[in-house]
């Protein structure tokens, strides 16, 4: 009897440790501090993204340009390559949503419908180097993310690095979707 109970311990003491081990190598998405919006500001090529609705008839050319309107919210306008070989653009507007302006939600509704609750989306700069050459892209869930560039293509070793990154924040990374530029 005294064998079994240990088994059975030593078998909930391991259940126990490797939970605790695996809820420790991820953490709940972080947006970084702060993003000067100046150096943020202008075109980004996304180098991969998970599977989402809008972005179900994108094949190649993804990228967004970023500009900085007077009242300090940023202009946005997305565009990618369709199966015909035509360029098809979406153009919203980010609003902050924090002082270091690294939380977003961003909204594609026309103008005129922009009030309405509930309808803009979170946009959080997880990473971004020194430089603002490579931005990690996410919110509070893990339901979406994107891999930016400022080339059309990434070298791989600074993919992996922000590829663990996106991993650290419990992201799956084996769904992402790579497209060509």
């Amino acid at each position: 009897m005294k064998m079994r109970f240990k088994s059975a311990f030593a078998a909930i003491a391991l259940s126990i440790i490797s939970f605790t081990t695996t809820q420790a190598e991820t953490a709940a998405p972080q947006a970084v501090e702060r993003v000067d919006i100046q150096k943020y500001a202008g075109k980004w090529y996304e180098i991969a993204h998970l599977p989402m609705y809008f972005q179900r008839k994108c094949v190649s050319n993804i990228s967004a340009q970023y500009t900085v309107n007077a009242d300090q919210t940023m202009g946005v306008l997305n565009s990618c390559r369709i199966e015909n070989g035509e360029m098809i653009s979406s153009e919203g507007v980010a609003y902050p949503q924090n002082q270091g302006n690294s939380k977003l939600k961003v909204s594609f509704l026309p103008p005129g419908l922009r009030w309405i609750p509930f309808t803009r989306g979170y946009y959080w700069v997880l990473r971004v180097d020194p430089e603002y050459k490579v931005a990690l892209v996410g919110g509070p869930s893990t339901k979406y993310l994107w891999i930016l560039s400022r080339e059309p293509q990434l070298d791989e070793a600074i993919y992996k690095s922000y590829l663990e990154t996106a991993k650290y924040y419990g992201y799956d990374i084996t769904k992402l979707i790579k497209l060509s530029h």
